[in-house]
């Protein structure tokens, strides 16, 4: 899959499915996230070995990645993790993260298209957001596609050690889809 995607001020970018070999350019992304940004990811993200652990789970089949670039270099990365839990197999969990200087341009909202397009694939009915309190706009997109929420206070910890609120959303596939179709051009509806 590698689609040429046009964002909300004409700016051409490339979404494929992350390889093996992008490591180095994976790294050099999450390397220039501000350090508020990365404080909030599930994992350290500038450990080399993390990554690349995290990379090779696209062989196990359980997760999808996919990435945005532009001019070469990677812009964003998003993921869809496959519940290998019996009672949760209908769902699906997703996780997009935008470079600073791409947001606010529709990128996040293309990338979640992308993975409800691989979502749809695999079967499932259900899809999970998971995230702290501080993401906001991570909130706000997902929000704004008509994920509902849950709220547990103090349940995990930042990077830093600092406990914090976890925010689980969610949606069904078949709602997400309508939603979509509202916020998006053409593009999206010839793609369906």
């Amino acid at each position: 899959m590698e689609k040429l995607e046009k964002l909300k001020d004409g700016m051409e970018v490339t979404i494929r499915e992350l390889r093996l070999d992008d490591l180095e350019k994976l790294m050099t992304f999450y390397s220039a996230l501000p350090r508020e940004d990365r404080k909030y990811l599930k994992v350290d993200v500038t450990d080399k070995k993390v990554v690349a652990q995290r990379i090779r789970r696209i062989d196990t089949g359980d997760v999808i990645r996919i990435i945005a670039l532009h001019d070469g270099e990677i812009i964003a990365d998003g993921m869809l993790e496959l519940s290998e839990e019996q009672w949760s197999k209908h769902q699906g969990e997703i996780r997009v993260i935008v470079a600073h200087p791409f947001q606010h341009k529709g990128l996040g909202t293309v990338m979640i298209r992308e993975l409800y397009f691989l979502a749809v694939q695999k079967n499932v009915e259900v899809i999970v957001a998971r995230m702290m309190r501080p993401q906001v706009g991570a909130e706000h997109i997902f929000r704004k596609l008509g994920f509902r929420e849950l709220l547990l206070p103090d349940h995990v910890r930042d990077l830093d050690g600092a406990t914090q609120d976890l925010l689980i959303m969610s949606c069904n596939i078949k709602d997400l889809l309508k939603e979509l179709d509202h916020l998006s051009a053409s593009d999206w509806q010839r793609c369906r």
